[in-house]
């Protein structure tokens, strides 16, 4: 007489109804991880700060040590249902890098905010599992993050499963390469964690080579301060005078690490409707983007990334790429900026100019003469 397979454990239906209903919600990778970080990660992250590689992100430092112990965030966690978000592109998005007269916004950033999908989907997560945990008896108490707390998500998703960290310091998935977004709940029940992703880099250095700035001093090691894309989102300043001209015409983040990642060639375009570019991102005019008022940038970026930086921060980006373009056709756009209200956006019409048509500037004496801002009449007398 076949014997019937015994019944699943509270903990062990409360896992799988976990996975279900998480692909049910629209996440492309699911996966449990322990809450608690490895100290190794730890150690790099302590490493990573204490040489100033973070730059002027002082909230990393502020919260150190919740990113290294998910228990000092939240002292009744015992696991992590971390979840993944495909967001692979259709086409190569290196190629507007050959179009200097465009600008390259990041992947991530030419449509819906990710943060908003995620945490609607999460928060429909969350509240199912606390019914199924009840109807279940079993106690648990859950709290959801998308890249809004200091959680170390990156160390999360290798120990649930989903990829490993690359010499980028970036995920790798086999499924989907580079091009996962990652979310978390936490749980206040202990689940079986999953085995954790080797890493398969090998001995590739593509991922290094590529970046334009030279962020990378060694494999798996970033310095955020020569990153393009701290460099144009999380700087909130004047950028160096030396990384300007290695930034190219990307005005938004930059892809190219993970563009050139071997892996990607596993990777499928996204399905998901609010990460397809939208038509007005994907190569932008950097004239028309220059001219941009305040209501105009808030207007165009509504339910985008990009609304957070700001105008001045943006409109900086976009002079540094028309400085770098070549074309002095495009000099007056950048001379239409001298007076800007913002001394970050008029520092930087400075620096366009003189790369494209340096001459163009002796009409402005005035504006050289008259400038109080100290950074901005730096630009000036470099000019």
């Amino acid at each position: 007489m076949t014997s019937s397979p015994p019944s699943p454990s509270p903990k062990e239906a409360f896992r799988a109804f976990l996975r279900d209903a998480a692909l049910a919600q629209g996440f492309d990778a699911v996966g449990f991880a322990p809450a608690s970080v490895p100290a190794r990660a730890a150690a790099g992250l302590r490493d990573f700060l204490a040489e100033g590689r973070h730059g002027d992100m002082g909230w990393m430092d502020a919260h150190s040590d919740r990113r290294t112990d998910p228990q000092t965030l939240w002292p009744d966690a015992r696991s992590v249902l971390v979840v993944g978000q495909n967001y692979a592109p259709g086409h190569d998005p290196l190629a507007l890098l050959e179009r200097p007269e465009r600008g390259a916004v990041s992947v991530y950033a030419r449509n819906k905010d990710y943060h908003d999908l995620m945490k609607a989907r999460l928060r429909a997560l969350a509240g199912a599992a606390m019914a199924e945990a009840a109807r279940l008896g079993l106690p648990c108490d859950v709290k959801l993050f998308v890249d809004t707390a200091p959680v170390m998500e990156k160390p999360l998703a290798v120990q649930a499963g989903l990829g490993w960290q690359g010499k980028h310091t970036n995920m790798v998935s086999r499924e989907f390469g580079s091009w996962l977004f990652l979310g978390e709940l936490f749980l206040s029940v202990d689940l079986a964690p999953e085995e954790s992703e080797a890493d398969h880099c090998g001995r590739c250095t593509r991922c290094l080579s590529a970046c334009p700035t030279a962020a990378f001093p060694a494999p798996y090691q970033l310095d955020a301060r020569r990153c393009v894309a701290y460099l144009t989102i999380e700087h909130k300043g004047v950028i160096p005078a030396d990384l300007r001209p290695l930034m190219g015409n990307r005005i938004y983040g930059c892809d190219d690490c993970l563009a050139v990642c071997p892996w990607n060639k596993f990777a499928q375009k996204t399905r998901e409707a609010a990460f397809f570019p939208r038509i007005e991102l994907t190569a932008p005019r950097l004239a028309e983007l220059a001219r941009l008022d305040d209501a105009s940038f808030r207007a165009l970026f509504a339910g985008s990334p990009i609304k957070r930086t700001g105008r001045a921060r943006f409109v900086r980006n976009v002079l540094i790429a028309l400085g770098n373009s070549g074309v002095p056709q495009l000099a007056p756009v950048a001379e239409s900026l001298l007076a800007d209200d913002s001394p970050l956006v008029r520092g930087m019409a400075v620096w366009a100019v003189r790369q494209l048509a340096p001459a163009r500037l002796d009409a402005h004496a005035r504006l050289a003469a008259t400038e109080a801002d100290p950074e901005v009449q730096a630009e000036w007398l470099s000019a």
